[in-house]
């Protein structure tokens, strides 16, 4: 066995089973990755510099493929269903020991990287794969250690990632050729059959989804945050492709993170150390800070060419919507050097309404906060899934349903408990359709959904008239800096005012059998939210 790169002279890799390779490259730099990946032939650069990847069959998650072993560990503490596949301990030993094996004989390439920005909750990670831009991935999005702290790191959790291998699915306990599997007990992950990055840093994200609010209390949150100059805090909730990254990347606010954060009593905490951003339809203009992200050191999946070029075209989406590229957090040119903030002043649940029927923006009581969020409503946007080809109305607890472990009413109990005790403002924000459905209306101005935000972080929308939703009670400002006054009231944007009235009906319903599952737990004043269903003949 030949090993290259700064090795830990403590780690054994035959511990976990992992035998026989052949080369181990430990911890090299995002340059001998690329040049790896390069002349293995799995990736080439762009005309910035980029490295460009395809990631095969899959080119987003695939949620049915998730796994956590339940067992005396997780049996009563995750919420089963949904989401949350179960799998015996069985299962999981089989398959493990099956990637172990295939991993012999192989180049392997490890990681040793950590989550959590804040000391206090930091889980180191070691990541082993055979493919070295998933580790460059690993460098980009995870926080990178000091390189004297890489002799004495111990890693918390494994992750074992082979792209190559594949399941022979119900015969091995599992749905499909590919998969993901967590096991808290003995706290490894394994990915199997998929290239798709994003099982990578989903799958701790559960993980720290699980810990934290379960062992620590602290709230653990799929959102982005950034901080304005007076240290005012702003969160941004809200599923894949929803504007998380592009709403937060704002040159004027220092970037927290972009995706994923945990909340405890000194603030907010970044959970990554990179950032993860949809790129369809990308542009300098609607957003330079990501475009000048996409340099030497950031990995494109699945994005094309200008023919006989290697100029990016980002209209392109012959093969997926979910075009991504992935950079460390310090591309951002205002991040901030420590991913950590104090409290928010500001909470935003981002909305991808495909009915057309939602406000621009809304602000929120507390009960109509926790309704909100434990309703989770947006749409699935086309490629964050494996099958999802255009937006699919959908309710995604806590705007993060797919990585949640745990019972929503956790993660929502955790948020009440913020509100309640604080002065935050929650705002909803409407990033899907105006003027009429997915097909018929358009999407809502990005230029305009900036205003609106940069308005609530001056204090601008606490000095406007307000007018209530009539199906929904949400308080609709009249007026505000650079948006048109007959966009905020979503039904003035409709050319068939009966339509709207129709669709906005069908969307309480909608909501109202949703949260038929919370109804019996929750507080009068989250009942008291809920939209008003006028009864059809």
């Amino acid at each position: 066995m030949k090993v290259v790169g700064p090795k830990n002279p403590n780690a054994n890799l035959e511990t976990l089973g992992i035998k026989n390779t052949a080369t181990q490259f430990w911890n090299l730099t995002p340059e001998e990755l690329i040049e790896e990946t390069i002349r293995r032939s799995q990736g080439i650069l762009n005309d910035t510099g980029a490295l460009v990847v395809d990631t095969g069959e899959f080119t987003g998650r695939a949620p049915k493929d998730r796994f956590i072993v339940k067992d005396e560990y997780t049996k009563d503490t995750v919420d089963w269903g949904g989401f949350n596949n179960p799998c015996t301990p069985e299962v999981f030993e089989n398959l493990y020991k099956k990637v172990t094996a295939y991993l012999a004989d192989k180049d392997i390439f490890i990681r040793d990287s950590y989550a959590c920005a804040d000391d206090n909750y930091r889980l180191n990670v070691r990541m082993v794969t055979e493919c070295p831009w998933a580790n460059l991935f690993a460098y980009n999005m995870f926080l990178r250690p000091e390189a004297d702290e890489l002799n004495g790191i111990l890693p918390d959790w494994h992750i074992i990632h082979a792209p190559e291998f594949f399941s022979e699915g119900e015969k091995d306990g599992v749905r499909q050729h590919n998969f993901a599997i967590l096991n808290f007990t003995k706290k490894i992950v394994i990915i199997g059959g998929t290239a798709y990055t994003g099982e990578i840093k989903k799958g701790i994200f559960s993980v720290l989804n699980f810990l934290l609010p379960h062992e620590k209390n602290v709230m653990a949150m799929h959102c982005s945050a950034n901080v304005g100059k007076e240290g005012d805090v702003a969160l941004f909730f809200g599923l894949s492709g929803t504007g998380k990254t592009t709403l937060s990347a704002d040159p004027s606010r220092p970037l927290i993170g972009d995706d994923e954060h945990g909340w405890n009593e000194s603030g907010v905490f970044n959970f990554e150390g990179g950032c993860y951003a949809k790129c369809i339809d990308l542009s300098e203009e609607k957003e330079p800070d990501i475009f000048k992200a996409i340099r030497h050191g950031a990995i494109l999946e699945n994005i094309g060419f200008y023919e006989g070029t290697r100029t990016v075209d980002y209209s392109y989406k012959a093969k997926t919507e979910n075009t991504r590229v992935s950079y460390p957090i310090h591309f951002i040119e205002n991040a901030l050097k420590k991913s950590v903030g104090g409290q928010p002043k500001n909470v935003f649940f981002l909305t991808y309404d495909a009915f057309g029927v939602l406000p621009p923006v809304s602000k929120l009581n507390v009960g109509q906060a926790m309704y909100y969020f434990l309703s989770g409503f947006t749409s699935k946007v086309a490629g964050t899934e494996a099958g999802v080809t255009e937006p699919q109305t959908t309710f995604s607890t806590c705007f993060g349903a797919p990585f949640l472990p745990l019972h929503p009413t956790k993660y929502a109990s955790l948020l009440g408990e913020k509100l309640r005790n604080s002065d935050i403002s929650v705002w909803l924000l409407n990033t899907g359709y105006t003027g009429g459905p997915y097909g018929v209306g358009k999407r809502m101005s990005l230029s305009h959904t900036r205003a609106l935000i940069a308005s609530v972080l001056c204090g601008g929308l606490d000095k406007v008239d307000y007018e209530v939703h009539p199906v929904f009670g949400l308080a609709m400002p009249k007026s505000c800096i650079n948006v048109p006054t007959e966009v905020l009231n979503p039904r003035n944007t409709w050319a068939n005012k009966e339509q709207y009235d129709i669709k906005a009906n069908e969307l309480a319903v909608a909501f109202h059998k949703n949260f038929e599952k919370f109804a019996a737990k929750a507080e009068d004043e989250i009942l008291k939210a809920a939209p008003i269903v006028q009864q059809t003949v």
